[in-house]
């Protein structure tokens, strides 16, 4: 999570206006209303729907939740400042409690952004190589690394759907879910080219190279989702190959892996990581489900950029972060300008900087 000048003691104390703004009140009845109804005899009789409203019921919990660690961080501080004022140590531990304050601040100001149709959604991650050979197949397994890291620290699941690997090192490209609350909302951000500049470890004269990979990302859409979008069978066809790398030995010994050709549409999706045919068709399905939705709402609103950003070349002058590892270390995003230093956090998942940065320009955008 980025981190924000620590807000004063007093201007965290006004615990009602930030209840307010985050609707502390309607949630928890929200809260009460759900948990009443999930108690009910008849209430596991349509098991799908109790388990959507299980997942609400979780979700809003988890809000008011936080705003209640808040209070609690904001009271320690407040009795330990009428107490212990001048004290050895007190100053630090006042400060200590502020700051989990102000980061339990910062994760609802981010939630408060997800608006949008799909927000909520798990995400569905495509990264593809672009220009810059070996070094741009490198490049695209350092960011599966780096968001699959990212995913980590959240408590989110990941799921690989699909990998190809590079003729020498790295991957052509990947599919991936990332399942958690706002999944989707929150890597809206990271859609578009991504650009390397380091000394290739692929170059014998170790030459400085720079190298391009384009990244994806659409909603993971339930099948029982009341979205307008047909998928006839007649319109597909379904093609079986040998899974490659580390599936297994029994994987790479059958056709188990699955592609998808969506005719009409021309989308092809594919899944090589499960055991069983079975469970490949599955999971390409809900891939080629997503993408067929979106393709929808592209045509529906015609603002392309409202969720899938602007489609750019994977090459020069069409990225939107740059990462320089030689001859500086600097990470820097060229939509809101913000940068660091610590590349080597950033590439083990510390993007929040970057994703904060980006919702809340979007948001003034949008106001």
């Amino acid at each position: 999570m980025i981190r924000r000048t620590p807000p004063s003691l007093a201007f965290l104390s006004d615990l009602g206006r930030s209840r307010s703004v985050f609707d502390y009140a309607g949630k928890s009845r929200t809260v009460t209303e759900l948990d009443q109804r999930s108690r009910t005899d008849t209430f596991w009789n349509d098991a799908d729907a109790a388990q959507r409203v299980m997942k609400q019921l979780a979700d809003v919990r988890a809000d008011t939740e936080r705003m209640d660690r808040i209070e609690r961080a904001l009271t320690d501080a407040r009795e330990m400042s009428e107490l212990m004022a001048g004290e050895p140590g007190a100053t630090e531990e006042i400060d200590a409690n502020i700051d989990r304050a102000s980061v339990e601040l910062d994760e609802l100001e981010m939630a408060a952004n997800f608006s949008g149709e799909f927000d909520d959604h798990n995400a569905i991650v495509s990264i593809y190589a672009g220009a810059g050979g070996v070094d741009a197949a490198d490049w695209t397994q350092m960011l599966t690394r780096m968001y699959l890291r990212w995913a980590e620290r959240k408590g989110f699941t990941t799921q690989i759907a699909d990998e190809s690997p590079g003729e020498e090192a790295g991957l052509k490209s990947v599919t991936f879910f990332i399942r958690g609350r706002n999944a989707y909302g929150t890597l809206q951000s990271e859609r578009g080219v991504h650009r390397l500049v380091r000394i290739s470890p692929f170059d014998a004269a170790h030459r400085r190279h720079t190298s391009f990979a384009g990244l994806d990302i659409i909603p993971e859409i339930e099948a029982d989702e009341a979205i307008d979008v047909e998928i006839k069978p007649e319109d597909l066809r379904v093609e079986t190959f040998k899974a490659g790398g580390a599936g297994g030995q029994y994987v790479n010994k059958t056709e188990s892996a699955i592609r998808i050709i969506h005719v009409p549409t021309n989308t092809i999706v594919a899944s090589q990581q499960e055991r069983s045919q079975m469970q490949n068709r599955e999971v390409a399905m809900n891939i080629l489900r997503a993408k067929l939705v979106q393709l929808e709402i592209e045509k529906r609103d015609q603002k392309l950029s409202e969720l899938r950003g602007e489609r750019k070349a994977n090459e020069w002058g069409s990225q939107i972060r740059s990462y320089v590892l030689n001859p500086y270390n600097l990470v820097k995003d060229h939509r809101t300008n913000v940068e660091t230093g610590n590349t080597q956090a950033v590439m083990d998942g510390d993007i929040d900087l970057f994703i904060w940065a980006y919702l809340q320009m979007r948001s003034l955008v949008q106001q």
